[in-house]
């Protein structure tokens, strides 16, 4: 069995504060076992389950899909490197995905709140003939 950890030591060997360790365990990511005073101990491994659902968090995963995708590891030994590269792995289109609204973004401020006008229906540079009135009311053209 893996040696056991504390919640402090998993929480300064992973940089995530104890209360958000709590938290994922109370959401089923991570799992400990009570000790006889019936403070948790973790399994070296939820170390790497941790900076999973760090990772996961950072590109843009709610605690509900980093859930699904923690479902998919096995449960009788600990996941290989093979095991979490198949889980990220799908995760490419997703992250192109970011890129590619960060950029519609970046250009709306440069180009659009940039000018001043505030005008899209009419601006020539953002929406050239009003295409995005076509895509019809709201944030749809900045949305994709």
């Amino acid at each position: 069995m893996d040696a056991v950890l504390t919640i402090g030591e998993i929480s300064r060997r992973s940089g995530v504060a104890s209360s958000a360790l709590r938290f994922y365990e109370e959401r089923g990511l991570i799992a400990s076992v009570r000790a006889g005073s019936g403070h948790r101990r973790y399994p070296r491994s939820v170390l790497r389950r941790i900076a999973f659902i760090v990772f996961a968090q950072r590109i843009g995963l709610t605690l509900e899909e980093i859930g699904a995708e923690l479902a998919k590891l096995p449960t009788g030994r600990v996941p290989t490197r093979r095991d979490w590269s198949r889980l990220s792995g799908e995760w490419t289109k997703r992250v192109d995905q970011r890129i590619a609204e960060l950029q519609r973004l970046r250009l709306g401020l440069t180009e659009c709140i940039g000018c001043g006008c505030l005008s899209i229906d009419r601006c020539s540079l953002a929406n050239p003939v009003d295409r995005a009135g076509r895509m019809g009311a709201g944030p749809r053209y900045w949305m994709g």
